[in-house]
């Protein structure tokens, strides 16, 4: 058995990427001739569409997926959801983790469909204040939930490699609905998240 990558392109937009990456690398003052650089902008081309694929998921569809009826009304968390995504200002990466809880009315979700929905809204251009509505207000409106909480804390290259250069800084960012509005529930939640359970 070989291996086999499962990853598939549209040729014309592949292309059409291609081509505008080739004008950059000469514009920058490269020699896109060289050895090292003839398959550069096919690469970045794929690599992009790659980083942006969330545009073709549907969130709320992830979620519909996978809900079940069950009385379950206690809190349920995932925590430590590895997230990547890129900077709509400067197209350059941010990353780190997203940390969810729900609170049940009648409904859950597959555990999976939780990480699947922060990539489908991670994998686009994206500021990370937008990103934390977007889940928050996804999963209050497929599961209907007594409340939700979403707590993001990332990375962003744009301000570790160019701007103010400060390599340890990291942006959190934190969005409540229903019940997590309620002070002693929302930090019943983050002491769970920073604890180490696991």
């Amino acid at each position: 058995m070989g291996y086999k990558k499962f990853e598939e392109y549209n040729i014309e937009t592949t292309k059409e990427i291609q081509d505008n990456y080739l004008s950059i690398l000469t514009e920058v003052g490269e020699d896109t001739d060289r050895e090292g650089l003839l398959k550069t902008p096919e690469r970045a081309s794929k690599a992009m569409q790659f980083l942006t694929q969330g545009y073709d998921v549907d969130p709320e569809e992830i979620l519909k997926s996978a809900l079940f009826n069950e009385n379950y009304s206690e809190m349920v968390i995932v925590k430590d959801i590895e997230l990547y995504s890129l900077c709509e200002h400067h197209i350059l990466p941010f990353f780190g983790k997203a940390h969810i809880a729900y609170i049940p009315n009648g409904k859950i979700v597959g555990l999976s469909k939780i990480p699947r929905v922060v990539d489908a809204f991670a994998r686009r251009l994206q500021v990370q204040e937008r990103l934390t509505d977007q889940i928050v207000n996804i999963i209050d409106k497929v599961l209907k939930p007594h409340g939700v909480a979403v707590v993001i804390e990332a990375s962003h290259m744009c301000m570790m490699m160019r701007g103010v250069q400060k390599q340890n800084s990291v942006t959190t960012t934190s969005g409540f609905r229903g019940a997590f509005k309620n002070v002693e529930t929302r930090m019943e939640f983050l002491r769970l998240i920073d604890s180490r359970l696991h």
